[in-house]
């Protein structure tokens, strides 16, 4: 005991370490070249956090003389756009002995151009500490005005002013336009590599190449670079990468250049100005060295951290997950080393994920709806993980169980062991009588002396379908009898409890089994000798099917069937928390009768009795063999129908029955608790996938209509989501390699047949939640028409989703292009999302070449 104790906090500690030294890797010190000179000059909005000039919101004066102090600290030069809304500037930084190069703003509107041009004028004939000033800041650029009115512009304040007068303008506008340069006593330019998707680390090059190129078309003019700088966050432009440590390097590199060059240049900027981010996008808010809090985001000397309180971050990731880590080893100290090490890695890398998630907001300058979708998005992040986790559980445990602790096989009765008497029920509604009658046939032959067959046909009409069932019933014999009900309430489960009703007083077994299934002749032989054991109240065998070897579509949903016998249903029996289902199963019969027998406000009659059994203290075992053989869905009509009332049924049993799930007394142990709670999560992913998919068609429509109001998610949210995908394929994938005996091939179309499920789960599920009572559709396992009705008609919805999701992408294509890891990263999200609807169609179209619609 003290050997597992230790082990597992070893486990522990070493996964908890890895955890901070994997944050310290990210997170590792940058060695850049040190500057511990002035700068030449800040290009300066002064916009505090939530102000913005757009909306007529401007700083105090002791804002801004708050502003210019700091600033004089690091440089005797600023630089300003409009003169009219800040005049002040100019006075203070006289103040702190700087000196300013003030700007006149110029646009569209000739009123608003006159008023800024005048404010200009005025304001460098009262402050003596203006020693240059700007006309227009890339106005040519934006097409806001006509090179012949800015010359127009440009002109009047030379005119009028004794200092020197330019425009500032990109290298390409003033290489189109070189007549500028006739009107300007120097030449303005704004270098800025990142938008020109050049890498950090070219990016000195480039500018100094663009700035020769200048010097080459003007050589007997002085060149003033009026922006050059790097945002430290926001999206990637192709190559240009915006993060802090590539804004220090790339500065500090270019002060120490530009030193060495003499070159005259304004860092773009000085302060973040995150209004900016409504007009230009979301980096347009961090070009700052100061963020909008007017602190410095890294220092001049020294090495350079991207998270400076990384520490902070992986030391309470690490807390976090600290004791989840330790109980799962503690409780779980049998499974291999390998095993323990990987989930106990999951849960630390969910931890880090929270922290890092619920941290990430602070280092972006987030608006109320930003906030809002955060929190509406941060439920379904929780979801995302923990459904992470519990398949994470699923794979670990079945693949790195030592053995299986719950493990059942048929028995070997002796001669002479006493044969329980058992009932079985068969109900039936307008199923084919040739199928039924196969069924009957096989339940004749068992090699089984105790029992009788009681056939329950509910509601069928036509009694060319329910008299030749009833006639070879009594062709069998007295073993057989032979109901035929109508109108009868209750769907199946209304069928099954009339059949208890009339069941023989001798039975002490109930065994159900559906109409299309042949048994073996041992089935009650090899298992009726667990109900010795008074606590076992259910034993349940696999479902399983026949004639699917040479149909594609059969054969594919019989492998996605096995994978849930095969995998889950052990993962389940390890606790005593199977899920009943309603075919080659055995009941006790006093334990059905006494404790509600079927219920019938529930279309999932058999999972709720399992559940109720459990709840009641009783075991139930499940022996992975297969007893008996029924026929797949006959089309992807019924395959869907079928796994949407199980999800419908799912959600009527959570709802009713919570109580049960989520209450220590309940008589559930935590085990069953756990299992029955979780066990939906993987549909409940499939209810949030649609919901992710609306929501991500009318982003997506957003980004393409209107750009100015909606943005790529930074790719920092993205990656995780893709995460997701791949983990929970990855996971799925591997666990049917290594349970299930089937081929390559069919593991991958089983993947898909799975897949193509995900929009009829979501409907049930969504519907079970909001309607109270569900309508019980049998599964038609073969059909008898004439024609082939479209195989498109069943999916239609699926198609409409498809059809939706492929205009997205090609919106996003064309729009945002794929020059953008963001852009990609999205583009790949639709496609993965467009996958279970490209699933169904491909699922509904085998099913229609498979050719068993026709009959």
């Amino acid at each position: 005991m003290r050997k597992s104790f230790w082990r597992a906090l070893a486990l522990t500690l070493v996964v908890a370490a890895l955890n901070i030294g994997l944050w310290g890797f990210l997170n590792r010190p940058v060695h850049i070249a040190d500057w511990r000179g002035g700068v030449a000059g800040f290009a300066y909005n002064p916009s505090q956090r939530y102000q913005d000039p757009t909306k007529l919101i401007f700083p105090s004066e002791a804002e801004l003389d708050s502003d210019i102090r700091m600033l004089s600290q690091y440089t005797k030069r600023i630089r300003t756009y409009s003169t009219a809304e800040n005049p002040q500037i100019p006075r203070i930084a006289k103040f702190y002995g700087m000196r300013v190069m003030a700007g006149a703003w110029i646009e569209g509107r000739a009123e608003r151009n006159e008023r800024e041009l005048a404010a200009l004028i005025a304001v460098v004939r009262k402050n003596d500490n203006i020693d240059r000033v700007i006309v227009g800041n890339e106005v040519i650029l934006r097409g806001d005005t006509s090179v012949k009115s800015l010359i127009g512009y440009l002109d009047r304040a030379r005119a009028q002013l004794k200092v020197p007068v330019s425009t500032a303008e990109p290298l390409d506008t003033w290489q189109r336009h070189p007549e500028l340069a006739q009107h300007v006593d120097f030449i303005t330019v704004h270098i800025l590599p990142y938008w020109e998707r050049v890498p950090r680390k070219d990016a000195v090059g480039f500018v100094l190449g663009q700035y020769r190129e200048l010097q080459k078309l003007f050589p007997d003019k002085p060149i003033v670079i009026g922006e050059v700088g790097w945002p430290s966050n926001g999206n990637r432009r192709e190559y240009a990468q915006p993060s802090l440590a590539d804004e220090a390097h790339f500065l500090r590199d270019w002060f120490n250049v530009a030193a060495r060059e003499k070159i005259d240049y304004y860092v773009m900027e000085a302060i973040d100005q995150p209004w900016k981010e409504g007009i230009g996008g979301r980096v347009e808010a961090y070009w700052g060295v100061f963020n909008a809090s007017r602190q410095p985001k890294f220092s001049f000397t020294g090495t350079v951290i991207e998270d400076p309180i990384w520490p902070w971050k992986a030391g309470l990731a690490s807390l976090i997950a600290l004791l989840p880590m330790f109980w799962f080893a503690r409780h779980f100290i049998r499974f291999r080393a390998t095993g323990l090490a990987f989930f106990l890695a999951l849960i630390q890398l969910s931890a880090s994920i929270l922290v890092w998630m619920a941290t990430l907001p602070y280092d972006f300058y987030l608006d109320p709806f930003d906030w809002a979708m955060l929190l509406l998005l941060f439920p379904a992040q929780l979801a995302i993980i923990l459904i992470l986790l519990i398949n994470g559980f699923e794979f670990t445990e079945v693949l790195w169980r030592p053995r299986w602790l719950r493990e059942f096989r048929p028995l070997q009765p002796e001669p002479g062991d006493p044969q329980p008497f058992v009932s079985i029920h068969l109900a039936c509604y307008n199923e084919p009588p040739e199928m039924v009658i196969l069924t009957l046939d096989s339940l004749a032959a068992l090699d089984y002396e105790n029992y009788e067959v009681i056939v329950l046909d509910n509601n069928t009409k036509n009694p060319d379908v329910w008299k030749p069932v009833e006639a070879h019933c009594a062709q069998l014999g007295g073993k057989f009898r032979f109901y035929h009900l109508e109108p009868w309430p209750g769907f199946k489960a209304g069928a099954l409890n009339y059949g208890l009703e009339v069941t023989d007083p001798r039975a002490a077994v109930v065994a159900v089994v559906d109409a299309d299934y042949e048994v073996r002749s041992d089935w009650l032989r090899a298992l009726t000798g667990y109900f010795a054991d008074p606590k076992v109240a259910v034993v349940q065998c696999p479902q399983a099917h026949r004639e699917w070897e040479h149909n594609p579509f059969r054969r594919m949903t019989n492998w996605e069937y096995d994978g849930f016998f095969r995998i889950g249903m052990h993962h389940r029996n390890e606790r005593n928390a199977i899920i009943q289902h309603g075919t080659m199963t055995m009941v006790r019969k006093d334990v059905l009768a006494n404790t509600g027998a079927w219920s019938e406000w529930t279309i999932c009659e058999d999972a709720e009795l399992g559940l109720r059994l459990m709840k009641a203290g009783y075991d139930l075992v499940y022996v992975d063999e297969l007893m008996g053989k029924g026929l797949t869905p006959a089309d992807f009509k019924a395959y869907k129908s079928q796994r949407y009332r199980w999800a419908f049924g799912a959600m009527q049993i959570m709802k009713a029955r919570w109580d049960w799930m989520t209450s220590k007394d309940s008589g559930l142990t935590r085990g069953q608790r756990f299992h029955f709670l979780t066990g939906w999560f993987s549909w409940f992913g499939d209810a949030l996938h649609l919901v992710f998919t609306l929501m991500a068609m009318l982003w997506t429509l957003g980004m393409v209509l209107a750009p100015r109001w909606f943005t790529l998610p930074m790719y920092l949210f993205l990656v995780p989501l893709i995460g997701f995908f791949v983990f929970k394929a990855a996971f799925g994938f591997i666990l049917y390699r290594v349970r299930v005996p089937c081929s390559w091939k069919d593991t991958i179309a089983a993947s898909v047949a799975s897949m193509s499920l995900s929009h009829a789960i979501a409907r049930g599920i969504f519907e079970g939640l909001w309607r109270k009572k569900g309508e019980f559709i049998r599964t038609a396992k073969s059909r008898r028409i004439g024609k082939k009705p479209n195989p498109f008609t069943s999916v239609s919805e699926e198609l409409l989703l498809f059809l939706a999701l492929v205009a997205c992408v090609i919106g996003m294509i064309n729009s945002t292009g794929v020059n953008y890891i963001e852009g990609r990263l999205w583009i790949a999200i639709l496609a993965a999302q467009a996958i279970p609807y490209a699933s169904a169609l491909a699922g509904a179209w085998v099913a229609h070449r498979s050719g068993d619609a026709v009959g």
